[in-house]
């Protein structure tokens, strides 16, 4: 399940290497020791048959190799510290395939039966040279193994050895964060102890550091390390560190500071017989030569080292030879530089990473001779060659990361399923102890429960009654309202009925339902197009839309009985946007006249008062009207903004605005008529404009300026309505 999964995101992140480095050390690091292969498996060598002793041991010749055949462990475990000893030395000359034969032997020879110390050292010494032949998820799953038995055994010098040799593969894999942690943790056990911290420790540390850039803190524990190997008089360690030095001081173009340590680095070779170190520290040499413009001295050097390598059969490095090439070409000798390039090339494989550079100063050499085109081919092939190299790094990473997150996995089931084992266990016992337990308090859970259930009962009981008397308040409130609005309708002898902007009647006095209905009795609200003949509602619908501009409307009707009646459709002097709708009898002589004319308003639309004063009356009128109009923009904007829907879901949601259908499709035809100056109505509803505000203001998730910005238009318009005697 979680390999395909790993896969899939490291396809997608590829040609990132960037990405895919963050992914895969950031999972990595998430990843537990235990989820390494096994470590058993892990001390042996990889699908090969281990040799017999006496035969490797004759073949390494080992002195002891008689009692190392016999049942001595101590003599057993001689034999194999002189080939772990044999097996160093040939890792350290390059010769990857004795060093494993030496450790095979040693495996062989220390036997399934060898203390604990011994077979760490096993997985050690197989983990080096995993290492050096860059095989470094398998030298980081040997360094772990080692580690874990190290803390098995709580042997802190073990401990501190293995955290140095799993946080230098941790670097080498990217994953510094881990490197560090590592690291820091066995330089703080070696202080700890008391004794003197290893220089390998602090040249690991400051490899860290170089790789991640930091360059003070690299180069002071590359002088802490310097140190710690002068004092315990490692000069082979020490010449290692003044040439990575060295390198960090021409890195930054100090040729002063890096030729002493160079020099002094090949005068340390030199004395231990380290032939295949000084060619690489002449290497070196060289290029600082160069560096400070000094090609005397470079021709001095690469002849130097050559004529070493001549003498004794020595490969020569590929650093050396771009070295010597850069010196033949700076020196005005570029077509000897290419000679020698391509006779390099003859001793390396397709895929070496000494190639790219090669091909750089080939390029440059040949365009020294003015051969640009074979110039540029050079250079994109290194191109090439640097991709594929990332590539095949990338690769190596990846299967890192899948190998251990199977491990992971594999580990994860085992752990689930013991897990579920234990539980099983203990929920047995506590199945056990929960019935002495349910036995033992049944009367108490008992008399609790009964307890708690009257006092629930009498709760609900309380609640019960509360909830009763709030909906008789309510229900009391409202029917006082609808029987002061129906008193006030009934005073009147005609026929008159109170309508919304909508059509519903809001009341109507008995005369308006005989008219309409027929009847006495008719359920409130209700709309005023079902108690009309179908062929009147559409002309009822025009008119309504129309008052918002006209101030008085008659009509003739038919009700829902048949009878005709002439209505009067005027606005309710006390605002709210309401309708008073006077009916009565339609007589044969008033057939002819026309229905929709617009009249003086009469006293119909008193009812309940004198009215207050028309906000239009003064001058301002203009200005209201602009400013209820802006409002009305800002709120639809605000709404749209905040919620991502239009208009018409406004209109819905709030049920301030009708919503009706036009030509087979939704429009909200009366909001529309405020979104525009020319198109407001002569009597706005500016009451529904406000409440629309205050919807949005309390329904939708606004900024702060946009909440500020309506606020403002808000009281500008109740301002208006202050000023006019209108609230």
């Amino acid at each position: 399940m979680v390999l395909p999964v790993v896969d899939r995101v490291l396809m997608r992140a590829a040609g990132r290497p960037g990405v895919v480095a963050a992914l895969v050390f950031g999972l990595a690091a998430t990843v537990p020791a235990s989820a390494a292969p096994s470590c058993a498996a892990l001390e042996h060598a990889d699908d090969r048959p281990l040799p017999a002793p006496a035969a490797c041991l004759r073949r390494f010749g080992i002195a002891s190799a008689g009692d190392a055949a016999g049942n001595d462990a101590a003599a057993r475990r001689a034999s194999a510290d002189a080939l772990f000893a044999a097996a160093k030395a040939a890792d350290a000359a390059g010769r990857f395939d004795d060093a494993e034969a030496a450790i095979d032997c040693a495996d062989a020879v220390l036997g399934p039966s060898a203390d604990g110390p011994a077979r760490e050292e096993l997985l050690r010494q197989r983990g080096v040279l995993d290492y050096h032949r860059e095989r470094i998820p398998q030298a980081l799953s040997r360094f772990e193994c080692g580690l874990q038995r190290a803390t098995a055994r709580e042997d802190r010098a073990a401990i501190a050895r293995d955290l140095r040799n799993v946080g230098s593969a941790l670097r080498r894999l990217g994953d510094y964060h881990g490197a560090l942690a590592a690291l820091t943790r066995s330089l703080e056990m070696q202080r700890a102890a008391g004794g003197e911290v290893q220089g390998s420790v602090y040249n690991n540390l400051a490899d860290v550091f170089r790789d991640l850039g930091k360059s003070e803190q690299a180069l002071r524990y590359y002088h802490d390390a310097l140190a710690a190997f002068d004092r315990r008089g490692d000069a082979m360690n020490a010449a290692h560190v003044r040439q990575t030095l060295a390198t960090l001081a021409l890195d930054r173009g100090d040729v002063r500071t890096a030729q002493p340590l160079l020099e002094s680095a090949l005068a340390a070779y030199r004395d231990a017989g380290k032939r295949v170190y000084m060619l690489r520290a002449y290497a070196m040499l060289i290029r600082a030569a160069l560096a400070g413009g000094d090609t005397a001295a470079a021709r001095r050097w690469s002849a130097d080292a050559f004529a070493l390598a001549d003498a004794h059969a020595l490969p020569v490095p590929a650093s050396l030879q771009r070295e010597a090439a850069r010196t033949e070409r700076l020196t005005g000798q570029p077509a000897a530089a290419e000679r020698r390039l391509r006779a390099a090339f003859a001793a390396l494989s397709d895929a070496d990473s000494d190639r790219a550079p090669l091909l750089e100063e080939l390029a440059e050499a040949l365009e020294a001779q003015g051969r640009h085109a074979e110039a540029f081919a050079a250079l994109r092939e290194a191109h090439a060659l640097s991709e594929r190299l990332a590539q095949a790094r990338q690769d190596r990473q990846s299967e890192w990361l899948s190998t251990r997150f199977e491990s992971t996995e594999r580990e994860r089931r085992i752990a689930v399923l013991e897990a579920e084992r234990r539980q099983r266990i203990l929920l047995t016992w506590l199945a056990l102890a929960a019935t002495l337990a349910a036995a033992l308090a049944a009367a108490l859970l008992l008399l609790r429960r009964r307890a708690r259930a009257r006092q629930h009962e009498i709760e609900r009981q309380a609640l019960h009654a509360a909830e009763l008397a709030r909906y008789r308040r309510e229900a009391e409130s409202l029917l006082g309202d609808r029987a002061h609005l129906q008193s006030l309708l009934d005073s009147r002898e005609d026929a008159l009925c109170l309508l919304d902007a909508e059509g519903q009647v809001l009341a109507a006095n008995r005369a308006a339902v005989g008219l309409l209905a027929g009847a006495q009795d008719m359920a409130l609200p209700v709309a005023l197009s079902d108690l009309l003949d179908p062929a009147d509602r559409a002309a009822f619908a025009a008119a309504l839309e129309r008052m918002e501009d006209a101030v008085v409307q008659r009509l003739a009707l038919t009700g829902r009985g048949g009878r005709p009646v002439e209505a009067r459709l005027e606005p309710w002097s006390h605002g709210d946007g309401w309708l008073v709708l006077a009916l009565r009898p339609r007589t044969a002589d008033e057939a002819g006249r026309s229905a929709g004319q617009a009249e003086p308003a009469d006293q119909a639309a008193d009812i309940g008062g004198p009215a207050p004063a028309p906000i239009d009356a003064a001058a301002p009128h203009e200005a209201f009207r602009r400013a209820l109009v802006e409002l009305m923009l800002a709120v639809v904007e605000a709404w749209e903004r905040s919620t991502g829907s239009g208009r018409l879901e406004l209109a819905e949601k709030s049920r301030i605005w009708a919503v009706n259908i036009d030509d087979g499709r939704l429009r909200a035809r009366a909001m529309e008529r405020y979104l525009s100056l020319a198109k407001l109505p002569q009597r706005p509803r500016w009451r529904d404009v406000l409440r629309s505000a205050y919807f949005v203001l309390g329904q939708c998730p606004l900024d702060e300026a946009t909440r500020a910005d309506l606020q403002v238009r808000v009281d500008a318009i109740l301002s208006h309505t202050r000023r006019s005697a209108l609230l």
